[in-house]
């Protein structure tokens, strides 16, 4: 009888997530639409624009050059502890795939039933792992030199997990397992010792997520030694995915007024990056090891932009100038994949052509080549990304 109870209890709280997810609106959140797209666009020649750009002001006078020097640094990972612009976008894209997880899954279960979406699940998270891959340039490289994980790989899993999670608990279990996973995490990293070093140690190469990659992830690492989405370290970025379902399920919700939702999504972002850089005292925002107050400080981050866009297109109704984040957004995965075996600025190198790069670095600024090439990469994903929106062409992964 309990487990009767216990399965129809499971049921109502499947079809009550459902009833939220599709909660009538006269549009999509155009914020969300925005948010994915945005995240995808620093990633397509504005962070080779970026470097460019240090480049072509230095040695301008000390304003000018400091401010390129500034903008060319954001668009660099730190080489370990701290965090730049650029540590934001892959979070960023995590998060926003448990956004996407609450405006499926729920709409899913109730078309099809929970079955055939737990199918559907491990079908999307075998595929995304299967391009991750491709896009790393593992086919045909022998067992030994494949890079079993990455970018795309983690999302893969971080989706997996994720999934499950939604499908099987209800929001307090899912708060509890995200709790778990990021205090369970620095329990292990602080506590566990290193074989040969000893416990608490985060730096590079000494820490317990770096050993366990280095001696038990097959294939080749990353950075030789350690891999930045090796094993260990995907347990906290579900965590990440697990905000954006948090997330998700809040801007869905009709009984909080557009408005107060930023004030709540502010709130909680702030909140989050209080606590976040608090923790960091002890356990250091570290992108390579995706550290719990990198979860929460990226998390924070990503909760405040929600917000800002939430405002601009979803309350004001300020939504052209998001046009063509709507166009990238509507196909990231394909769009990223792509740009991984190809590289859009490979294409546009060679279409600009060494002799043209050269003098323009000679006439205008050292650095104006590499300019003008990032400019066409990043106008060749927009042309594209348009391309697929004006004909309703939809990569679904």
């Amino acid at each position: 009888m309990s487990t009767v109870l216990n399965a129809a209890n499971h049921q109502q709280t499947i079809m009550s997530l459902a009833e939220l997810s599709q909660t009538p609106q006269p549009r999509r959140i155009g914020s969300i639409d925005a948010l994915r797209g945005i995240n995808m666009f620093w990633l397509f020649g504005v962070n080779g624009a970026a470097a460019a750009l240090a480049q072509m002001t230095s040695g301008k006078g000390p304003i000018v050059s400091g401010v390129g020097s500034f903008l060319g640094g954001q668009f660099v990972h730190v080489s370990w502890q701290g965090l730049h612009f650029y540590d934001l976008i892959f979070p960023l894209f995590i998060f926003v795939t448990g956004i996407s997880i609450v405006l499926s899954l729920p709409r899913m279960v109730e078309r099809d039933g929970e079955a055939k979406a737990h199918w559907r699940v491990v079908r999307r998270s075998l595929l995304l792992f299967g391009l991750g891959l491709i896009a790393s340039g593992n086919i045909g490289q022998q067992l030994w030199d494949v890079r079993w994980l990455g970018v795309l790989q983690r999302i893969a899993i971080c989706y997996f997990f994720t999934s499950v999670l939604f499908l099987n608990f209800n929001l307090r279990g899912m708060i509890t397992a995200f709790f778990g996973l990021l205090i369970g995490y620095w329990a292990i990293m602080t506590f566990v010792p290193v074989p040969g070093i000893g416990a608490g140690s985060f730096a590079a190469d000494t820490n317990l997520a770096n050993w366990i990659d280095r001696n038990y992830l097959p294939g080749k690492l990353y950075d030789f030694t350690r891999d930045p989405e090796g094993i260990l370290s995907t347990l906290p970025a579900i965590g990440t995915c697990l905000l954006g379902v948090f997330a998700g399920l809040f801007m869905r919700d009709s009984q909080v007024s557009p408005q107060r939702k930023t004030v709540w999504l502010t709130a909680a972002g702030c909140a989050l990056l209080a606590v976040g850089y608090l923790w960091a005292l002890q356990f250091p925002v570290i992108k390579a090891i995706w550290t719990s107050s990198y979860v929460l400080v990226t998390g924070g981050y990503s909760v405040l932009l929600l917000a800002a866009l939430h405002q601009i297109v979803d309350v004001w109704g300020a939504r052209r100038w998001a046009t063509v984040f709507t166009w990238i957004g509507a196909n990231a995965i394909a769009l990223y994949f792509l740009n991984e075996l190809l590289s859009y600025q490979d294409v546009a190198s060679r279409i600009v052509g060494a002799h043209v790069s050269g003098l323009l670095d000679r006439t205008v600024a050292p650095g104006t080549g590499n300019f003008v090439i990032a400019l066409l990469a990043l106008g060749f994903a927009v042309t594209l990304a348009r391309y697929l929106y004006t004909r309703k062409i939809f990569v679904r992964v």
